[in-house]
């Protein structure tokens, strides 16, 4: 009994020692990069009315359309990027709808995104935008450097 009880705890030592030799070796790893099969173009207008911008002249109110034009295209783009947060509420009492709500809320990093045209339509401005997405995995690739193994040698 006393000899099996040896054995044992040699053979438990044995694989300890030898299961901790495996962090010693160094080992070469060899990563591959990966590219999807398509990359989609987006493309958003946004819309602003020129007579309802506040300034005191023409111009300024047309500055003004144009700025909020570009930012609706903008936030067109995150909602077709990132998606939009909708938040509901509804109370009911007795069976009946007492208040109802709705709101959504859109967020999001816009990267790599050019102006395609914008333009006056009768008394709204319009911009239209594209977002390439070979564009952006190629921004998100040189910032992140996404990787999966390919091969690893250990010495």
């Amino acid at each position: 009994m006393k000899t099996k009880n040896v054995f044992y705890s040699s053979l438990v030592a044995c694989s300890v020692l030898l299961s901790g030799c495996s962090s010693v070796f160094d080992k070469h790893i060899e990563y591959a990069y990966e590219e999807p099969d398509y990359y989609p173009v987006l493309r958003a207008v946004g819309y602003a009315p020129l007579s309802s911008q506040p300034g005191e002249t023409d111009s300024q109110k047309m500055l003004m359309a144009i700025k909020v034009s570009k930012l609706e295209a903008y936030r067109e783009l995150a909602e077709q990027v990132h998606g939009q947060k909708l938040t509901s509420t509804m109370t009911v009492k007795g069976a009946i709808a007492q208040s109802d709500g709705l709101s959504s809320q859109v967020g999001g990093l816009i990267k790599g995104a050019k102006i395609v045209k914008t333009y006056a339509v009768g008394d709204t401005y319009a911009t239209e935008l594209e977002l390439d997405m070979k564009k952006v995995h190629e921004l998100y690739i040189s910032a992140i450097k996404p990787r999966k193994v390919k091969r690893v040698i250990y010495y």
